[in-house]
C-alpha cells in the first residue's frame, strides 16, 4: 500500500488544536506526520505554508511546544520534525537529536540542509537511530543522487517541481523517479504541488506522496470552526489515501 504523508504547522492555531488533529489525521489513513516548525522565512514553502508559519509565530509558537505536542502525538502516530535549520541548530543538535529520539521522533526534514552539509551530522543521526530524510529534485545530477541517496533512511523526498511546495506544476516524473530507483531501495515519497486532484498521477511509480498546502489550506478557513477543520482535513486524507492506492 502506498503510504501518505500529511504537514501541519505546529501550534497553530493553538497546541491543544494541533495535537487534537494530528492524532485525528492518524486514525484517517495518514502513514506519517510532518510537524512543521513554524519559520520566519520558510524559502521553500508556498504562500499558504508561509502564512500559517507567520500566524503561528505571531500567535506565540515556541519550540518548547513542539516538544509538548510530539509527546502527545509520536506515540500513536508516526512523526517527524520538519523545519529549516537553523531552527534545530539553535536548540544545539547534539542533545536535540538524542531527544527527539527519547520522545519518539522517527526522522526530521531540513530542506534547507544540503547534503554535503548534513554529512557532518550523519554519525549523529545514525547512532540515535533519527533519520534525516533526503532530498532529490529534477535539477541533481545523476552522480549527485546516486550520491544522496546511497545514505538514505526510512524515505526519499522527491521534490516533484524545482520551486516552491503547493506549485500545481504536473510534468512527467517517470525518468526522474527512474534514475533514483536505479541506486536504492528506499521508498520515495514524492512531495509538492500533490492535492486530492494530483495525487493519483504524482504517485505513479513513487512508493508514496507528502501533502502540505492542502491541509493548510483547510486550517486557515477562518470561517471553520476548530471541529469542523479537523473533519474537513480527516476527510481530506481519506480521499489522499483511497486516490494514491486506486
Amino acid at each position: 500500500m502506498k503510504k501518505l504523508v500529511a504537514y501541519i504547522t505546529t501550534g497553530y492555531p493553538e497546541k491543544s488544536f494541533s495535537i487534537d488533529l494530528a492524532l485525528a489525521l492518524g486514525e484517517s489513513g495518514v502513514d506519517t506526520l510532518e510537524l512543521g516548525v513554524p519559520f520566519s522565512d520558510p524559502v521553500a514553502d508556498g504562500p499558504l505554508i508561509e502564512k500559517a508559519n507567520h500566524k503561528a509565530l505571531e500567535l506565540g509558537f515556541k519550540f518548547k511546544h513542539l516538544l509538548e505536542i510530539s509527546k502527545a502525538v509520536a506515540p500513536k502516530v508516526d512523526t517527524l520534525w520538519m523545519g529549516y535549520f537553523n531552527s534545530f541548530y539553535q536548540q544545539n543538535m547534539e542533545k536535540l537529536v538524542p531527544l527527539a529520539k527519547e520522545i519518539g521522533i522517527n526522522g526530521l526534514i531540513i530542506p534547507d540542509l544540503p547534503h554535503e552539509e548534513a554529512l557532518a551530522y550523519r554519525e549523529l543521526f545514525n547512532s540515535n537511530n533519527v533519520s534525516n530524510i533526503s532530498f532529490v529534485a529534477p535539477t541533481d545530477s545523476e552522480k549527485r543522487i546516486q550520491e544522496i541517496v546511497k545514505d538514505s533512511k526510512k524515505f526519499i523526498y522527491m521534490v516533484a517541481y524545482t520551486g516552491i511546495t503547493g506549485s500545481g506544476s504536473a510534468e512527467d516524473l517517470q525518468p526522474f523517479l527512474s534514475s533514483i530507483k536505479k541506486y536504492t531501495a528506499t521508498p520515495v515519497y514524492v512531495g509538492f504541488g500533490v492535492n486530492k486532484k494530483t495525487a493519483k498521477d504524482k504517485v505513479k511509480g513513487a512508493d508514496g506522496v507528502i501533502v502540505g498546502s492542502a491541509f493548510i489550506d483547510i486550517l486557515l478557513k477562518e470561517s471553520l470552526s476548530y471541529e469542523n477543520k479537523i473533519k474537513e482535513c480527516s476527510e481530506l486524507a481519506k480521499i489522499l489515501k483511497s486516490e494514491i492506492n486506486s
